[in-house]
């Protein structure tokens, strides 16, 4: 009979182990969002989403990102980590006709989170330059 080793499970939050050296956020939620207006008949309004991310050490700080800024984001992952495709969630769709409504608004927030999430905590995505990029550099 093969002796199978039993799995041990270690908190990487207070010493981080070899696998974990990347990870510094604790929590990551899309909050809210603001809708920045266009002309008056809307043409080149836009949703800036609020970001609050808590990083291990307590610190907190919100980004606020378009979209857009998203979908690069994950562009730029899917190129970069071509073999980590399954830990990176797909973003909520698109709407032209319903893109302002609260109740579609809401379900973005939730899906723009979720993804956020898995990104910022997963090593292998969160110590990357892509990611910092995200985070650091002002967009809008």
């Amino acid at each position: 009979m093969q002796h199978i080793a039993p799995i041990l499970l270690l908190d990487n939050t207070i010493n981080p182990g070899e696998n974990s050296l990347s990870l510094w956020a604790r929590s990551v939620r899309v909050t809210d969002y603001v809708i920045v207006a266009g002309s008056r008949t809307r043409a080149g309004a836009y949703v800036l989403w609020s970001c609050y991310i808590e990083t291990l050490e307590g610190a907190q700080f919100i980004v606020r990102r378009r979209y857009s800024d998203f979908v690069t984001l994950r562009d730029k992952l899917k190129v970069t980590f071509p073999r980590s495709l399954a830990s990176l969630p797909v973003l909520p769709p698109k709407s032209v006709v319903w893109k302002f409504r609260p109740a579609f608004l809401e379900t973005r927030r939730q899906g723009l989170s979720y993804f956020l999430s898995c990104v910022l905590l997963n090593p292998e995505f969160a110590g990357s330059a892509i990611v910092k990029d995200f985070l650091l550099h002002e967009k809008v």
